[in-house]
């Protein structure tokens, strides 16, 4: 069953990650943390005018969470807040196994990472990102 879960998506991601780098002066920052297995990351970001101009993360753990994270940055690159939002809602959706087909289309590469949800072990570790996106969002930002 492993297999279906580290695809070439998620290996690539994982080897050569293009979000992953420490962000010069960020509007956003925010640590999430997976205590049951010790992934670790920080997010941050740059949102000017509602829109997520920049996002990068630092930190480590294993390839599904790191990946994950790269696979979301990518999406959610030149997004306004509220589709970003939208599009970790519905990842969230898809890894507890509850979107349809017709909505992982909206998701892209991230759709690839679908056959996590049938790994429960490794759920929280792809989640990672977006959850710290999403603390963010109904933090730091709905507080403007």
């Amino acid at each position: 069953m492993t297999e279906g879960i580290y695809n070439a998506a998620l290996m690539e991601h994982n080897a050569h990650p293009d979000y992953k780098y420490q962000m010069d002066d960020p509007t956003h920052s925010h640590e999430g943390v997976n205590p049951s297995c010790g992934d670790a990351i920080v997010l941050s970001l740059r949102v000017v005018d509602g829109v997520v101009e920049e996002v990068a993360f630092t930190g480590s753990g294993c390839a599904v969470s790191q990946a994950s994270a790269d696979i979301m940055a990518d999406l959610i690159t030149d997004e306004t807040v509220e589709e970003a939002k939208r599009l970790s809602e519905l990842f969230l959706k898809m890894i507890r196994g509850e979107a349809s087909d017709d909505e992982l289309e909206d998701l892209g590469e991230a759709a690839q990472l679908k056959s996590i949800s049938l790994m429960p072990a490794r759920v929280k570790c792809a989640e990672l990102g977006w959850r710290t996106f999403l603390t963010i969002v109904e933090g730091d930002l709905a507080a403007r």
